[in-house]
This record gives C-alpha cells, structure tokens and sequence, in this order.
C-alpha cells in the first residue's frame, strides 16, 4: 500500500457520502416524474395497457384455436382424400368381379366354363393385391423361413430334422403394412 498515491487511497467516509447522495437522487427522480404526472392519469395509462395486453391474450387465443380447427380439417380433408383414391383404385377389382360373375352364367351349351372362371378369378386377385401392394401391404413370404414369431403364428407342429423351427405349411397368408405386421402369417411349423 507504500506504493499507492494519496489520491487513490481508499476513504470510506467519501464513498458512504457520495453512495448515499447518488441513492438520494435516484430516489427523487422518479418522485419529480410523479408528481409531474397525476395519480388518475398513470391509473390510467396502467388501465390502458392491461386492456391492450388482455386483447393482445385474447387475439392470440383465438389464433391458436382456429389453427387448432383448420389443422383439424386439414386432416381429415386428407384422410378422405386418401380414402377416395384407395377406392378409386379399386374400382377396376370390383369391374373384374362383375366379369367374373358374368362368367359364371352357362355357355350356348348349357354349362360352366370352369377355366374362364378361374382365370377370371385370378385376374380378380391379382387386381385386387396389385392395389394393395401400392398403397404398402407386403405378403409375409413364411413357406420354409426359420420360424419367426413376429411374423408367423404357429396353429400346428410337426416332428422336423433340424434345430430350428421351420414353417412346412401356410394356413393363413400373413401381411405387412409399411414395414409393421398388420397380421402374423398363420402356419404350420416342423421342429
């Protein structure tokens, strides 16, 4: 502290005056402002930015709630959209199954062409799949894959040679639907 100058030394009486004498004009500053200003005019103008601050609430509640219902519409204006071009899709099936019902009406000799019924069928099915296949559904290939319980639902076993379970007989063909099982193929498996 020997190397200080006089001028720097600290005094703590000087600092207590010149704190409180600046505490004191900040004080009064806003008193003056006051007293500039009538009691009724500053309720006033709080009043005045309450009411615009609630509009300001109440507009905004209003917008959050009518995103809310467009986003509702929206959704189900898609939904419906998705809908009608799934059917719209299958409207050449249901054109392939009035061909094969008309097929089934006898020939000029009086019976059933079991061979044109079959074919119309086929077509039918594979309209059918060919739509579902677009729209994501996948058959679960289970015929001699390693039994896999995601996939395939046991209903029968049979003695097998090997250490895994193999599925030997497909009962019911199972599906996914964009990469999730809608359902597990029904089947039969060796063990």
């Amino acid at each position: 502290m020997s190397d200080q100058r006089p001028d720097d030394e600290f005094d703590e009486a000087t600092f207590d005056e010149a704190f409180a004498a600046g505490l004191e004009e900040m004080l009064h500053e806003p008193a003056a402002a006051e007293s500039e200003a009538s009691a009724p005019e500053t309720l006033a103008h709080i009043a005045q930015e309450r009411d615009e601050l609630i509009d300001t609430l109440q507009r905004m509640q209003a917008d959050v709630e009518n995103l809310r219902k467009r986003m509702a519409r929206d959704q189900q204006v898609a939904s419906e959209r998705a809908a009608e071009r799934i059917v719209e899709q299958l409207l050449p099936v249901l054109d392939n199954f009035e061909l094969a019902l008309a097929s089934l009406e006898a020939d000029e000799s009086g019976e059933l062409n079991a061979e044109k019924v079959r074919k119309g069928v086929e077509l039918v099915f594979a309209d059918f799949l060919g739509v579902l296949e677009k729209a994501g559904l996948q058959r679960i290939d289970a015929y001699g894959a390693i039994f896999d319980p995601t996939q395939h639902e046991a209903v029968m076993e049979e003695p097998g040679a090997g250490e895994e379970p193999v599925v030997v007989g497909i009962m019911r063909a199972g599906y996914v639907f964009k990469g999730q099982v809608l359902r597990p193929a029904m089947v039969k498996v060796a063990r």
